[in-house]
């Protein structure tokens, strides 16, 4: 089919307006958050049906055109970033939540749902859907699924995978292809609702998704830790959960990122710390409290210098809030805001912040530091300006020498963030030849033409 034949067909299918031609409007999805080159579509396409999506996918198939998956774009490693000459196929009006059962515990969603409605419509029936991704305010819970998002509450909670019981999606061919169930046990066939989460689009196309819901926690305490030294703070979260404890949250922030977070928020945090730890138990009163005393506990031994306990939700609400805009924060001080996210097993992490001092010397380069340090998921973030050849060298090595840092501790390349295009081409170092041979045929096996998202994760 011509290049024409096939937009009139696109056209057909969606209607005029749901095809988007005109540069400046593609030019809007030629790139996500990621610090990486952008490559312009050659059409972006936005379904409003799951059939419509469908005969989208069949018909970039039988045209062997790429097609690149796209929610919000707030991806971090170049995911959403189009093939050349493909197609972006958005799936912000798939928006519906379908349906919230509170007898059996579990919601319908479309992909193109924003993760916080969904958790406030669950939350005012009662019910708590965990994971929040920093940029949960904006991004959709298909992005989640592919990208098998993270969040503050991973340490408790988990991530994105430990609540999908059943997708629906679309096979690269076209053929509707469904996995997992309503019930809480199912084994029948293959467990492809596992496949796909964290897949990034390259194995399908999800087009219905039935989360797991769990009661609201019936308490909660949230306190803020000061500490004079990120390496006191850092001991601290090992030695928390060295003593059985699991917060519901236990965030880390390093000087440099909370006083670019105040100075963004206003929300009164301490900026003369070396350190902070946010954290917040969780549960029955009884055993908040038990939890929230021996926490605080182990703060002072550990050197911390101030305890403040959040006195209402508000307060707590607040502080939340900060630590989540820690990113837009920093991004404000420089042209170009590198975030990485190096994964550590959590006993490893006074080695890792170590690590990350080091380079940060090593290159010359300002590191903020903040992340989800109660499941050993760091974000070291280098403040930069890309247009300046000589420090983007240097910022280039000092992002190969993390990921080599993260690996030498038993760590991964990405907690949450994905692989995407900008880290594919360290996966063979974290897993290996026969790791990345098995997942090419894998790839191969289900999208022989190559359309689903090419060049992510594997780089083909």
């Amino acid at each position: 089919m011509s290049n024409q034949a096939l937009v009139q067909e696109f056209q057909r299918i969606l209607g005029k307006e749901q095809v988007f031609l005109e540069e400046t409007d593609r030019a809007t999805y030629a790139y996500d958050a990621a610090v990486l080159e952008p490559v312009l579509p050659a059409l972006v396409l936005q379904p409003r049906s799951t059939d419509e999506l469908g005969q989208v996918v069949r018909l970039c198939h039988e045209n062997s055109l790429p097609l690149t998956v796209r929610g919000a774009g707030t991806n971090l490693s170049g995911g959403s970033i189009p093939g050349r000459g493909g197609a972006v196929v958005l799936t912000t009006a798939l928006n519906q939540i379908l349906e919230i059962n509170e007898a059996d515990l579990y919601a319908v969603v479309q992909p193109g749902v924003v993760t916080a409605r969904l958790a406030a419509a669950v939350e005012a029936r009662g019910l708590f859907y965990p994971p929040d991704p920093g940029s949960m305010a904006v991004s959709t819970l298909g992005g989640n699924v592919a990208e098998n998002a993270g969040g503050l509450r991973g340490l408790k909670y988990g991530v994105t995978r430990d609540y999908v019981m059943s997708l629906t999606f679309w096979a690269a061919s076209g053929e509707t292809v469904k996995t997992g169930s309503r019930t809480v046990k199912c084994v029948s066939g293959y467990n492809l609702a596992a496949l796909l989460v964290g897949s990034e689009g390259t194995l399908g196309v999800i087009s219905e998704i039935i989360l797991k819901l769990i009661p609201l926690p019936a308490d909660r305490r949230a306190m803020m830790a000061t500490f004079s030294k990120m390496s006191k703070a850092s001991e601290t979260v090992a030695t928390i959960i060295a003593q059985r404890i699991v917060p519901a949250t236990l965030e880390l922030l390093d000087n440099f990122t909370i006083r670019a977070v105040e100075d963004y928020s206003h929300a009164g945090l301490p900026v003369d710390a070396g350190a902070l730890l946010l954290i917040e138990v969780d549960g029955h009163p009884a055993v908040v409290a038990e939890d929230a005393d021996k926490v605080e506990s182990i703060c002072r031994q550990l050197g911390a210098t101030q305890i403040h306990v959040a006195r209402d939700l508000a307060e707590r609400d607040r502080v939340w809030s900060a630590r989540r805009s820690a990113l837009p924060a920093l991004a404000k001080l420089k042209p170009t805001c590198v975030l990485e996210d190096a994964t550590v097993p959590r006993s490893q992490i006074p080695a890792m912040i170590q690590a990350l001092e080091a380079i940060s010397r090593k290159y010359n380069l300002p590191i903020g530091t903040f992340g989800h340090a109660g499941d050993g998921n760091l974000h070291p973030t280098i403040l930069t300006d890309r247009r300046n050849k000589e420090e983007w060298a240097r910022v280039e090595a000092a992002v190969d020498a993390i990921f080599e840092e993260a690996l030498k501790l038993g760590g991964t390349l990405s907690g949450e963030h994905g692989i995407g295009t900008a880290k594919s081409r360290f996966l063979e170092k974290e897993f290996g030849t026969g790791t990345i041979l098995f997942s090419k045929k894998i790839k191969a096996a289900v999208d022989p033409h190559n359309i689903l998202n090419p060049g992510k994760i594997i780089g083909c």
